[in-house]
């Protein structure tokens, strides 16, 4: 049985919104044959905490459904990242092609080193709730107690408001 996983996609060089679908391909590629996957709606968002000088962000979310387990997940994301020309740059918040977080995987909570779940700071990031609310505005993530919906409208992170791309992309 498959598990419905949350993963934020954000690129700021290149091409934006072909990263963007690009990453959402390969990701949709790793669910079983007869499941959709749900995206929302992609929006530009100005860079948080980057570099100077740094490009505005695409930011959206999609939610797959991923049969097998988190840590698998995550090696095919940091694969997607390096096959769509993301390098690891040593600095903070340096601008990249593509980024790939898992959000939430199912009802899971992790907290290692490689991998925590659901994603820190989630909750305090507009350009991950609003999109995430698009497509779940009732998810309750594990150990809280607030649904996203809740969280976006109470939200006080400071961000400018996100501008809308493309609603289907």
């Amino acid at each position: 049985m498959a598990t419905p996983v949350g993963i934020a996609l954000g690129s700021n060089l290149g091409s934006r919104l072909s990263n963007i679908k690009q990453a959402r391909d390969l990701l949709c590629k790793l669910m079983p044959e007869n499941d959709a996957c749900l995206q929302a709606p992609v929006y530009e968002s100005k860079p948080l905490n980057c570099p100077p000088g740094s490009s505005d962000f695409l930011n959206t979310v999609i939610e797959i459904a991923y049969p097998d387990l988190p840590h698998e997940l995550l090696e095919h994301t940091q694969k997607i990242e390096r096959q769509l020309g993301r390098e690891r740059d040593h600095q903070t918040n340096a601008p990249r092609t593509i980024d790939v977080d898992i959000l939430y995987f199912g009802g899971q909570t992790i907290c290692e080193d490689v991998l925590i779940i659901p994603h820190p700071g989630l909750s305090q990031r507009r350009f991950v709730l609003e999109p995430l609310a698009a497509i779940r505005p009732d998810l309750i993530l594990p150990g809280d107690k607030a649904t996203i919906a809740e969280r976006l409208h109470h939200l006080d992170s400071g961000e400018p408001p996100l501008t809308l791309v493309q609603t289907d992309w």
